[in-house]
């Protein structure tokens, strides 16, 4: 081999598994934002294609997805922190990602107890039946408050298990907590937080490609993410009033500001939050402000 030919060799792409189920759909679209076209050619498919030659996707249950990514055959993977925490997995996590199919906020795992029920505290549930999916997890914050429960794992339909009496108790995930409600269950604990994260093993963590490529994932996708979260505005003033315009302006650090070509008008532009729009609109009409434009950021570094 030419020394030229050893200069251009890389290593293999990066294995990158992506979330199968309630995740996968707004995971492809931070992907789209973030730069990446990931496609899902049918319902079928466990390996969508990527245009990036550096990465080969994988669809993966989250469930299993820090097994395969510290064991293998994954270099890295998107899943939540609670199944990180469900397997004890040894993982380097790159980034935390705060997104899901209902929310900004993150899945939170709740005890419940039907309406009526005598269980009001943690103590309470001594020597009752738990049903859940996060079993490991359930068993081991029990143990840890010595508080002896019989922790059962649940297919699905969760709340039904104590509404019928198979179960006490549940720890089931929710965010904004309104299917627990409607199935006449009370929240009583909240036993964890959990986000979306980007994680890697370690071998791949050691290996420089590697490590660069999941790092400009992370990266991407947290600007991506953040760009999300803020809108531009964009508007012309008069230099009389320019000062004035200023002063009720927010910004990230500072407004840009550029002269009009041959005019004593300014333009402005800066970056806020959407919910501070309908109430920082009227106030920048009556500081001076004309041709005021909003548009959506795609990313924000």
């Amino acid at each position: 081999m030419s020394s030229e030919e050893s200069f251009t060799k890389v290593s293999e792409p990066l294995k990158l598994g992506i979330p199968k189920g309630s995740l996968e759909d707004a995971t492809i679209a931070l992907f789209r934002r973030a730069g990446w076209q990931i496609n899902v050619s049918n319902s079928r498919s466990y390996f969508p294609e990527i245009n990036d030659d550096d990465i080969e996707c994988s669809i993966a249950r989250p469930q299993e997805m820090s097994r395969y990514v510290e064991h293998g055959p994954l270099d890295a993977g998107i899943t939540g922190k609670d199944w990180i925490a469900e397997n004890s997995s040894d993982v380097h996590v790159v980034a935390e990602l705060v997104y899901s199919k209902v929310s900004a906020r993150p899945a939170r795992w709740v005890l419940a107890v039907p309406y009526d029920s005598k269980i009001q505290k943690l103590e309470d549930l001594e020597g009752k039946t738990i049903a859940t999916e996060l079993v490991e997890f359930t068993k081991r914050y029990f143990a840890e408050r010595n508080i002896n429960v019989v922790v059962e794992f649940s297919w699905g339909a969760t709340e039904a298990k104590v509404v019928s009496g198979l179960a006490d108790a549940i720890v089931e995930v929710t965010e904004t907590g309104s299917t627990i409600r409607a199935h006449g269950l009370s929240i009583i604990h909240e036993l964890m937080e959990s986000v979306p994260q980007l994680i890697c093993n370690h071998a791949a963590w050691q290996d420089p490609v590697k490590r660069a490529k999941v790092e400009q994932i992370g990266l991407l996708l947290n600007s991506a993410l953040q760009g999300d979260k803020l809108v531009g505005l964009k508007m012309n003033v008069s230099e009389s009033q320019i000062d004035d315009l200023v002063k009720v302006l927010p910004s990230m650090k500072a407004p840009t500001v550029a002269r009009l070509y041959k005019s004593d008008w300014f333009s402005i532009e800066t970056v806020v939050s959407p919910a501070v729009v309908r109430d920082l609109v009227p106030k920048l009409l009556s500081a001076g402000a004309e041709d005021i434009i909003e548009y959506p950021l795609n990313k924000v570094i």
